[in-house]
């Protein structure tokens, strides 16, 4: 009688379910057929969600880059997020007896653009690179008697001029490509490889219907319970510098001197489950290239390399190295990748203008698919005027150029216009470049800029020039390229582009105050730039001795340092050719060279967090593919958000001095 019950209740449930589903789908195709004009895609629940998911993202992207300087792609996770958010509260208002609007695939992509928007300010901003390296405990680090590196090429982090400096760059970028969006997106049928891959996952949120979106949902709020309760028991044990789970000595204590050991980091642990594979495997190989190999050796060469009586943290002794090195892997991949991508972009470009002279056959080609008419109709229906993007450009442009001097007096204002100038063709290059690899060359460019202002602004200004300058340029051409990618998420999900312009610039604006907020909890509350700390902040060491190696070339750099920097430039320009020319069986396995200089720093621990991380992964493909594509990553963001929300409170505490009751540490017995 009680199977019979069971039964004939679950056979309602799932007749239920697939009414549901039924409504569902019908209320998307109406919407497809007869899109929402821009203003109803817009809504005051979606603004509130984005302000939510950007703050919480902007809290985890910044500790992320104060530890580590690494963070992964959260579009995918922030997608998510907003579809369990605002599913979750209309669900919640209907059974409250409400009537509430549907929640349709453009107003999630209105949230997910809005909210990536403002925490990219907290990864691309500066707060753990260009911006923190002027900081005074930086410029002690690079060394006070290093020749390139005045006293007072020192700028302390300030709430107004931070927020005031990003207001200037970023907007700038926001209306420097608007008049090519059809060009990029329409004409070029550029890919944008991350833009369309979002937009397949809110199309798959909207179109699959309730179940998988209720394991989604659950196994995010599961696993962000998880690890927010994980955070908050690991905070009683670390009552002094050096306690808690985090310094457990996993493999032993001599591994753990050398940072080989497991800390039980939930968000890097989520992190490692969001990249590649092959990411892992190159913070692997680094970790051991150094901490296991190299720094050990150089170590003993101590009083022959470099004096015995220098200070661990001096840029002549062992510190010194491991800066430079990992500057030599960074810059030798990064120019690789530069030349790579502007030699595809020419021939890509050089290509198509040949398939037009050649006559119609190309265009009836792209015009025999009715889906991409029909996808290319909806998103040239709403245009974005072209005085806007003009008067909007010369505007910010005029700003920046009075401004930006006037916060940063070493960077002259004729160096600003150069840089604007040059900034439109700049900022397509890479948007192009974007648009067939996925890979976003603004820091690039940023280096180049770097290099270029360090050795024109002479001795005294070039530090501060060339990190400012750095700034500047790789926030116009990154944001730029940033919307892009949101443009082609738009045309995917048939969403308008004012509404998606319009989101943009809003989260944007956002995140010029949230950003420097999220900064400020952590600069406040913990020892940021502690070379021994948790927060390493290492890219900001980096860029610093950048500028200061562009200002005094090679004579910056301690004892044989140079030689050692040229074998590994070397190694990764060889590196990537062996990737791109190889058999794909051997170049598979090459690794990232840019990746492996992170670990050179901050040590082995994170790459170990994050290597578990992909083995997770790989554990739950091999056992069931089918769930693991579409709950990885909720797991992963539960992981990341529960302990990214933990530093919140953690922060609280420690700015009203409240300490943990308990200090565990390990000693040899």
């Amino acid at each position: 009688m009680k199977t019979e019950e069971a039964t004939e209740k679950k056979e309602i449930e799932r007749e239920e379910m697939e009414m549901e589903m039924e409504v569902e789908t019908q209320d998307e195709s109406e919407g497809l057929r007869r899109p929402q004009p821009w203003t109803q895609q817009i809504t005051g629940r979606g603004f509130i969600a984005s302000i939510l998911i950007g703050a919480i993202y902007s809290v985890i992207v910044m500790k992320l880059n104060l530890t580590t300087g690494l963070s992964p792609n959260f579009n995918v996770s922030a997608a998510l997020l907003a579809f369990v958010f605002v599913r979750s509260w209309t669900k919640m208002l209907q059974k409250a007896g409400f009537v509430v609007k549907p929640f349709t695939r453009q107003e999630n992509t209105m949230i997910q653009t809005c909210a990536v928007a403002c925490y990219s300010l907290a990864h691309g901003g500066g707060f753990a690179s260009y911006l923190l390296g002027l900081n005074r405990k930086t410029y002690e680090l690079s060394g006070v008697h290093t020749e390139g590196n005045p006293s007072n090429s020192v700028k302390e982090p300030g709430f107004g001029w931070m927020c005031g400096y990003l207001f200037l760059v970023c907007f700038v970028g926001l209306f420097v490509l608007i008049p090519l969006r059809k060009i990029l997106i329409v004409d070029m049928n550029l890919t944008f490889p991350s833009g369309m891959a979002t937009a397949v996952l809110i199309n798959g949120f909207h179109s699959k219907g309730n179940k998988t979106a209720k394991k989604q949902v659950r196994g995010f709020m599961k696993y962000f319970s998880i690890s927010f309760l994980w955070a908050f028991f690991q905070w009683f044990y670390t009552g002094k510098e050096g306690c808690g789970f985090s310094q457990f000595p996993t493999f032993g204590l001599k591994a753990w001197k050398h940072s080989f050991f497991f800390d039980f980091n939930t968000t890097f642990i989520g992190a490692g489950m969001l990249v590649s594979h092959l990411v892992n495997l190159s913070l692997l190989l680094g970790s051991v290239l150094s901490y296991g190999v190299m720094w050990p050796l150089i170590g003993q060469l101590k009083g022959n390399w470099f004096p015995a009586s220098l200070e661990e943290t001096s840029m002549k002794s062992l510190y010194g190295y491991k800066v430079f090195l990992a500057v030599a892997l960074i810059l030798g991949d990064g120019l690789y990748t530069f030349v790579k991508v502007m030699f595809c972009t020419i021939i890509n470009v050089h290509g198509r203008l040949r398939n037009k002279k050649l006559g119609p056959a190309a265009v009836d080609h792209q015009k025999k698919h009715l889906d991409d008419q029909r996808v290319n109709e909806m998103f040239l229906r709403e245009t974005i005027p072209f005085w806007v993007a003009a008067v909007g450009y010369l505007a910010f442009s005029l700003i920046s150029v009075i401004a930006v001097p006037i916060i940063f007096p070493q960077l002259k204002w004729y160096y600003v216009i150069g840089a604007y100038v040059l900034a439109p063709s700049l900022a397509f290059c890479n948007a192009y470049g974007a648009g067939l690899t996925d890979i976003n060359m603004a820091y690039n460019y940023g280096k180049v800029a770097l290099f270029v202002l360090a050795a024109l602004s002479g001795r005294e200004n070039g530090v501060v020039a060339a990190l400012a300058g750095c700034g500047l340029v790789k926030s116009v051409l990154s944001v730029a390229c940033i919307l892009m990618q949101d443009f082609k998420t738009a045309q995917l999900t048939f969403t308008s582009p004012r509404a998606m312009f319009l989101s943009q610039v809003v989260g944007t604006a956002i995140g010029c105050i949230i950003a420097p907020s999220s900064f400020f909890l952590f600069y406040k509350a913990f020892d940021i730039g502690n070379p021994y700390g948790e927060f390493k902040a290492p890219y900001a060491l980096i860029y610093r001795n950048m500028a200061i190696l562009g200002v005094e070339g090679f004579s910056a750099l301690p004892q044989h340092c140079l030689q050692l920097c040229y074998g590994f430039f070397a190694f990764a320009i060889a590196v990537n050719l062996v990737r791109d020319f190889s058999p794909q069986k051997i170049g598979q396995w090459m690794p990232l060279p840019m990746v492996m200089g992170v670990p050179f720093l901050i040590g082995a621990s994170f790459a170990i967090d994050m290597s578990i991380g992909s083995l997770i992964v790989f554990a739950w493909h091999k056992r069931d593919t089918k769930k693991a594509e579409f709950m990885v990553p909720a797991v992963a963001s539960g992981l990341i958000c529960g302990e990214g929300l933990w530093t919140l409170p953690e922060a609280v505490l420690a700015l009203a001095q409240v300490k943990p009751p308990i200090c565990m540490k390990f000693v040899p017995s």
